[in-house]
């Protein structure tokens, strides 16, 4: 049994059902702060299994022991939940540093006590701060953070690191680049609870009504076209990625060790290049201005995947259309919904 934490929400969700693909049972906890109960019927109708689930917040250190207390056959953590938006943690940075710090503490707590070893933490680009070079490789040095959920990612593979040194925890840490698209079944996808803090859901939404305008934050960039760059990678990759990283905990990592891995598709797109694709792929015009900068926002990265290619052997499938116009399914799915 794979525990993932966080699982009703956005990679969670598409974690699990790849999980749930390939035979593996699955127990999902999630507080369904930014997600709902409906997404496990959503999971269940895709892939014809139900997960097991445990609605708890992770500051609940006992009700966590519980957990692992009543499933005794967990062989290895997933670990998604944590806050995640980086306007949201400039704002409130206690908040930030309160949960995402905790909830590792607590879940490498009860794993070590309970003899649960293999772990795949979900990480972020933002440990890069902003690069002096794009790509960015796993040894590019970790600067100082743009916004404290970055820098929350960065104390949570310290903290990783450091109890692998002296346990017998084998870590994953998935740096994940711009996570996007849905799954092709149109069944889930990214749901944010209210204005959304990614870039597709808000071209998205916009597009379908739901939205005004778009605001692109910042058009003076040193960049091609003056908008910030990113690596976009269509979420059922990413998925897959997790799946990839459990095998290699399961078979090849030794105990007390932890890899980092990037996990992009090496591309960097911009934001007006993102605003393109999705009006060439669904024909809609889109509304947007040019704003503010963003407090937080890094100018430019992208990936070098090559160690998630050699040691993974993981390749994202996906192409930037597939990005977009599974969203854009994504989106009408959701407003034949809700007529």
């Amino acid at each position: 049994m794979i525990l993932v934490t966080g699982g009703t929400g956005y990679i969670g969700s598409h974690t699990v059902v790849e999980l749930q693909n390939i035979g593996k049972e699955v127990l999902i906890i999630d507080d369904l702060s930014n997600s709902s109960f409906e997404v496990l019927d959503r999971i269940e109708s895709i892939t014809g299994k139900r997960p097991s689930f445990v609605e708890l917040n992770m500051a609940d250190r006992a009700g966590l022991q519980k957990v692992f207390d009543d499933h005794p056959q967990i062989e290895g953590v997933i670990h998604f939940a944590a806050k995640k938006a980086v306007g949201e943690s400039v704002e409130h940075p206690l908040m930030y540093y309160r949960v995402n710090l905790v909830s590792l503490i607590n879940l490498l707590e009860v794993m070590s006590a309970k003899g649960v070893n293999d772990l795949v933490f979900s990480s972020s680009c933002s440990v890069y701060g902003e690069p002096d070079e794009c790509p960015v490789t796993e040894s590019t040095p970790i600067k100082v953070a743009n916004s404290p959920y970055g820098n929350t990612k960065q104390i949570c593979e310290e903290i990783i690191h450091d109890t692998a040194h002296v346990s017998n925890l084998k870590a994953v840490c998935l740096r994940y680049f711009n996570p996007t698209g849905a799954h092709e079944s149109g069944k889930i996808g990214e749901l944010p609870i209210g204005v959304p803090s990614n870039l597709v859901p808000f071209i998205t939404q916009t597009g379908i009504g739901k939205r005004e305008q778009l605001t692109i934050y910042g058009g003076d960039y040193p960049t091609s076209d003056g908008t910030c760059v990113r690596d976009y990678i269509h979420v059922v990759d990413l998925a897959n990625a997790h799946l990839k990283a459990i095998d290699y905990l399961s078979v090849k990592a030794d105990k007390g060790s932890v890899e980092t891995v990037n996990v992009g598709t090496g591309n960097g797109i911009s934001v007006l290049e993102m605003v393109n694709a999705f009006k060439q792929a669904s024909g809609v015009d889109l509304n947007y201005t040019i704003g503010p900068r963003r407090e937080g926002d890094v100018i430019t990265v992208f990936a070098d995947t090559s160690k998630a290619n050699e040691v993974l052997g993981w390749k994202a499938q996906h192409d930037l259309n597939d990005m977009i116009s599974s969203a854009w399914k994504w989106e009408q799915t959701i407003k034949e919904k809700s007529l």
